[in-house]
């Protein structure tokens, strides 16, 4: 059986009896008319079920109804849960979201960012971009509102406090009897500088602080890949800290594989929350960095300033220490 052909907007404006031009005005919401011209545009738009072209819509009103969301790595669970947040969001605002995976590679993040903003109204982008393309996107005519911390003049960031998450961590490691630390940080990430200073000062109430050990990538395969040189050194800690949950399953995961019991040979933790850290075997320590709220809020706060409504601070939103069995003492 042939498919029945598609409405056009020619079809409703001929049955309507009003012209194309009144047509488009009405369904982009260009203008108003009579209450009993718009009846019966509405009546005949449901009757001959019109659907409008995103295209063509975009040529009258220089708007895409898309919104782009650029994240690191989307095998993480962490940047998973900010593309869910800010999805609902912009469902409930009838707009679509496209997201693109950076791939933790800033040899492309330019060329990925380019194509995706020429598709959009608006990004929502991770701070951990060089500094040198968050200038450059502040240049492609796009409103641009980024998830993590970043110091640049006139930037937007909705981001959780790194370093008070940390510092909880570090005390409540203290709290349980721990005594010599390590901290398996990613320097490439600008909030590492901040989590670092908050274990250490969290640490200092007790005289102590962490030796730094550094991952090339924020992944399970690097955080088991640091694990023997940590945990096999002199003066082998009794509690780490990784830079995130990720990181912190691998390491834990070869901890164990070394002969090692979490936590009552070494207690680890790690930040975000994960769905994955609550079944891990022990249950893994984190603070929760509000990933999900981090999508909404910066969806929110991206679909304000495209109607002209542009957030003149950021948005600080407060982490949770989850504790659980990885660093309580069996």
């Amino acid at each position: 059986m042939q498919p029945k052909k598609p409405s056009t907007i020619r079809d409703v404006a001929a049955a309507a009896g009003v012209s194309t031009a009144t047509v488009s005005k009405f369904i982009n919401g260009q203008q108003r008319f009579s209450a009993e011209v718009e009846a019966r545009m509405k009546t005949v738009i449901e009757q001959l079920g019109y659907r409008q072209n995103p295209l063509a819509r975009s040529m009258v009103t220089g708007q895409t109804k898309s919104v782009g969301l650029a994240i690191m790595d989307v095998r993480n669970p962490h940047f998973a849960n900010i593309v869910k947040g800010a999805n609902r969001v912009a469902i409930e605002h009838d707009y679509n979201l496209l997201v693109v995976d950076l791939e933790e590679s800033p040899k492309r993040e330019q060329e990925l960012l380019g194509a995706l903003s020429r598709r959009v109204d608006g990004l929502i982008v991770s701070s951990r971009i060089p500094l040198e393309t968050v200038d450059w996107l502040a240049q492609q005519g796009k409103p641009v509102v980024f998830f993590g911390a970043i110091q640049r003049q006139g930037v937007v960031a909705v981001r959780t406090d790194g370093y008070r998450a940390a510092n909880m961590l570090g005390r409540h490691l203290a709290s349980q009897g721990r005594k010599r630390f390590a901290y398996v940080g990613f320097p490439q990430a600008r909030w590492n500088t901040e989590r670092l200073q908050g274990l250490q000062d969290g640490l200092a109430q007790i005289g102590a602080s962490a030796r730094v050990f550094d991952v090339n990538l924020p992944t399970p395969e690097e955080g088991e890949a640091i694990c023997s040189r940590v945990l096999l050194a002199d003066d082998r800690p009794d509690a780490v800290v990784c830079y995130n949950d990720l990181v912190a399953l691998g390491f834990m995961h070869e901890a164990q594989s070394l002969g090692l019991k979490v936590p009552d040979d070494v207690a680890v933790a790690g930040f975000d929350d994960i769905p994955l850290a609550r079944y891990a075997n022990p249950p893994l320590t984190t603070v929760d960095m509000q990933s999900e709220r981090q999508g909404v809020v910066a969806m929110e706060r991206l679909l304000g300033a495209l109607a002209g409504n542009w957030p003149d601070a950021d948005t600080l939103l407060e982490p949770r220490l989850v504790a659980r069995q990885s660093t309580g003492r069996q």
